[in-house]
């Protein structure tokens, strides 16, 4: 059986509370979910941070280090830190994550987008804080800001600490960033991308589309391991896919707050523990933490900083 590194994006910054109330808010709420899904067959948990009190996502390091270090006393799931942080996070505070806390691993998106969510604020009817709806509402004139400039700044501070790059590819031009972050000397290959499709102001979330992001990154880079995720519910499809054209998989309620249709995902385990049912039914075995620390060739988690 051919492994498959299986992620999950806990909780994110692009939900609120009051789409579900199974997304994890607090520290503790996360760590939980952290050793459920690797219970579930996860290899890889990617790490937002919230307002304990109001859910709000932050980019506050003092709750990074105490999830880091309650998940690594309790199992050996590789953690991946989020330099994107909530939406409109000075980009300066967005990389503190990896100097502080040298993760094996930490997400790198690969360029800048329009990242909008406020056509969501019509289907939901009762808010439960104040700010969502005017985080959601502010989306519509919000660039998400990831330039060369700071590519390579995060790029150095990743190296430095020996931290593996995920680049976060929401749109096939930003495969050709990529290439220019080889071909310019800043990273080295082979790369590991997360194709994030779904997304407004992304690639729609389409096989015809996940095909071409494949063969594109096959043409302009060669060595590569990728993985998929899809918003909304194009999740599980797409990951499916993923899964037959030779790549990993990320779900999540990060994603996705269903398991299917209408209704809600109760833990992001049970996201993980679909896909390894439908991954095992295809002949695939969900890779260990230390499998995939050798598929992505990743340092160890005796050499992160907490």
């Amino acid at each position: 059986m051919e492994n498959v590194i299986i992620t999950a994006a806990i909780t994110g910054s692009i939900h609120t509370p009051s789409m579900s109330p199974y997304l994890p808010i607090t520290p503790e709420q996360i760590v939980e979910e952290v050793i459920r899904v690797h219970e579930a067959g996860a290899a890889v948990a990617h790490i937002h941070v919230r307002d304990p009190r109001t859910g709000y996502p932050t980019a506050d390091q003092a709750t990074y280090r105490d999830i880091a270090v309650e998940v690594k006393k309790k199992c050996d799931i590789v953690l991946c830190f989020t330099t994107g942080g909530r939406l409109a996070e000075p980009v300066e505070k967005r990389v503190k994550v990896v100097s502080s806390l040298k993760p094996e691993m930490a997400s790198l998106n690969a360029g800048s987008l329009n990242f909008g969510l406020f056509h969501i604020v019509g289907k939901i009817r009762r808010w439960k804080y104040p700010w969502e709806k005017e985080y959601l509402e502010g989306t519509e004139d919000v660039i998400f800001p990831n330039t060369f400039k700071t590519m390579r700044e995060y790029l150095a501070v990743m190296g430095e600490n020996q931290t593996k790059p995920e680049f976060e590819i929401y749109d096939v031009g930003m495969i050709n960033n990529v290439a220019f972050l080889i071909q310019a000397g800043y990273v080295r290959k082979p790369v590991y991308l997360q194709f994030v499709m779904g997304i407004l102001g992304g690639i729609p979330a389409t096989p015809q589309n996940l095909i071409f992001l494949v063969e594109s990154a096959k043409s302009t880079l060669g060595d590569f391991e990728f993985s998929v995720c899809a918003a909304g519910k194009m999740q599980f499809r797409l990951c499916t896919q993923s899964l037959i054209l030779g790549g990993h998989i990320r779900v999540g309620l990060e994603d996705n707050l269903y398991l299917e249709k209408g209704v809600l995902a109760k833990s992001n385990a049970e996201q993980v523990s679909k896909m390894v049912r439908v991954a095992e039914e295809l002949g695939f075995k969900p890779s260990t933490p230390n499998e995939a620390r050798k598929i992505l060739n990743l340092k160890g988690l005796g050499k992160v900083n907490f």
